[in-house]
């Protein structure tokens, strides 16, 4: 039986990481599909290692892989790491957060299945899902960093930014990636967008954002970095 890998990068989310687990695995997986979930710790400094561990105890029944960083290396390191773990033939990014909805797996796992793309982007921009309302200058940086990078891939993607991507595993594992941070998304984007005859597809998905206070991490320098990987892996080799 064909499996999904469910890469997790987590640091510091305590308070969140069995809850994303119990929706993860309360999930239905069309297609007749297994899941791996990927637990990558980026050496977290709350009590995450200790709520991971105790919930693998617990549901030993469940496929979970999990790995730790020594060092904080950054979501993009863990992300890697992940990659090189998973053993299913198709790849989505979770994040630890409740940001984005695994009930949702089954819209991006479509086109694939159905043999239509390659890859798929889960777009916060698109559709009729619930979008809760936050911050208007990250739209606008979300927006602005997408354009950009479509004037460079030459693909008409409408978020970017977006954690949910999903993978045949083949050609995610065969690019070589580099940014440990955020840059991932751009980074992935450009190389992705240079495969020959790679079909990328993009649908709407729902998004219950965070504040700071609540936990979200990303922030104006994760802005900036994202332009110069843009420049950096579409114009630059």
């Amino acid at each position: 039986m064909k499996k999904l890998s469910i890469i997790i990068p987590v640091y510091n989310e305590e308070n969140s990481i069995t809850t994303i687990l119990d929706k993860i695995f309360a999930v239905k997986l069309n297609f007749d599909l297994e899941k791996e979930v990927v637990i990558v710790n980026d050496c977290s400094t709350d009590n995450t290692k200790n709520v991971i561990q105790l919930y693998i105890q617990n549901n030993k029944e469940k496929n979970i892989q999990y790995f730790e960083h020594e060092k904080n290396q950054g979501k993009g390191a863990a992300i890697h790491t992940g990659i090189k773990s998973a053993k299913g033939e198709f790849l989505i990014i979770q994040d630890a957060d409740l940001e984005y909805d695994p009930d949702e797996f089954n819209l991006l796992l479509k086109p694939i299945i159905n043999n239509f793309a390659d890859v798929v982007y889960g777009s916060r921009f698109k559709g009729a899902q619930p979008h809760r309302i936050l911050f208007f200058w990250h739209s606008i940086g979300n927006n602005f960093l997408t354009f950009v990078s479509n004037m460079f891939t030459n693909l008409n993607l409408s978020d970017m930014e977006t954690c949910y991507k999903m993978f045949r595993s083949e050609i995610i594992k065969n690019i070589q990636l580099k940014e440990k941070r955020f840059g991932f998304e751009p980074e992935v984007t450009a190389k992705i967008s240079k495969i020959p005859d790679i079909r990328i597809y993009e649908v709407g998905i729902s998004y219950y954002g965070r504040t700071y206070k609540e936990g979200k991490k990303i922030n104006w320098k994760d802005g900036l970095r994202a332009i110069y990987c843009i420049i950096k892996y579409n114009v630059f080799k």
